[in-house]
């Protein structure tokens, strides 16, 4: 039996998968199964996935139920203690899944651990900035407003965890049981890390370092914004049904952070109108966000306003500028953690 299941989804990844699965079977940590989750891809994803011949990989082939529902499909065969989740154009670093075996082993209350992650693009280039989350003292006020399990390429998980939390339902025409739930297609780890942190007494706790690189995507229009933040209010929704006086206190909070985030999103896609309009209604929804990260919501203000306003050459260099200071802010914030 393996000590660890890496669940990694893969649907029209055809550029990527062969990377993905290079920097899981270059693992130092080798007690693993690889499963991979055809989640009826159209492109040559599969076929790639196929040309590798290590005995860890193993490829369950499924009709598409998306991201939540590959997911799910992985738990059901996992055999490890650890289930590690890896999205199928993203990176590990060689270190990664002994790191979190190392941290679950030498904390028994912990159930979730996750890690900071770094930026590359569309070519697997750095882009010289990272996720760096709060890895201690994770409440779920926290988990609700600032996620610090930044990204689904992150979190190794006890398999007991997920039994915690298991629920069943008939979904597809039969009775199975679910972990993350399949009617999301968005938001649905959210969703999922929401309920650990409320329904069970799993600690969630992280490591500094940056051991996923994370891809970020090229595309991302206003409308997938949107639909993210739709996605988002539903996850808002279903918790209020189990947490009323939870979502009661702190969902204002949560939905002012929600569209900071998503005027981010837009500064990053260069779409001036749609960042103001994002980064406005999240001062509406709860002002105290300058309070609580001044720093943070400051820089969202004015890069919103400053790309809406300049011309796209002068904004552009003035982004640079404040990237590689960031940057270079960020490679300290971490050394400093691993001291």
């Amino acid at each position: 039996m393996p000590r660890v299941s890496v669940i990694m989804p893969v649907y029209n990844v055809e550029k990527y998968i062969a990377e993905t699965i290079s920097s899981v079977l270059a693992q130092t940590f080798t007690d693993f199964e690889l499963l991979i989750i055809d989640d009826e891809s159209k492109d040559r994803s599969i076929e790639i996935c196929e040309s590798f011949t290590d005995q860890r990989v193993k490829i369950i082939h499924q009709k598409n139920r998306g991201l939540a529902g590959a997911r799910n499909t992985g738990i059901r065969h996992a055999q490890g203690e650890y289930l590690a989740f890896l999205d199928s154009d993203d990176v590990w670093l060689p270190s990664k899944i002994q790191m979190h075996v190392l941290h679950l082993d030498s904390n028994p209350l912990v159930g979730v651990s996750f890690c900071s992650s770094e930026f590359i693009d569309d070519d697997s280039n750095p882009l010289g900035n990272f996720q760096i989350p709060q890895t201690k003292n994770i409440t779920p006020e926290l988990v609700l407003c600032r996620n610090p399990i930044s990204n689904g390429s992150v979190p190794v998980i006890r398999k007991s965890v997920f039994t915690d939390i298991e629920f069943t339902a008939n979904f597809y025409g039969t009775d199975e049981k679910f972990y993350f739930d399949d009617r999301f297609r968005q938001s649905e780890d959210i969703e999922c890390w929401i309920r650990i942190a409320l329904t069970t007494k799993w600690q969630i706790e992280g490591i500094p370092d940056a051991l996923t690189l994370y891809r970020v995507n090229s595309g991302g229009l206003s409308a997938n914004m949107m639909k993210q933040l739709d996605s988002w209010e539903k996850v808002i929704a279903k918790t209020r049904k189990y947490a009323p006086k939870f979502i009661a206190k702190w969902e204002s909070l949560a939905r002012a952070y929600q569209l900071r985030y998503l005027s981010r999103r837009a500064v990053r896609n260069k779409d001036g109108k749609a960042a103001v309009q994002l980064v406005n209604r999240a001062l509406a929804s709860n002002w105290k966000i300058l309070i609580y990260e001044p720093r943070r919501s400051l820089i969202t203000i004015v890069a919103a306003y400053l790309i809406w306003i300049l011309p796209r050459s002068l904004y552009n260099g003035i982004e640079n500028f404040a990237l590689k200071l960031t940057g270079d802010s960020q490679r300290k914030e971490i050394a400093k953690s691993n001291k």
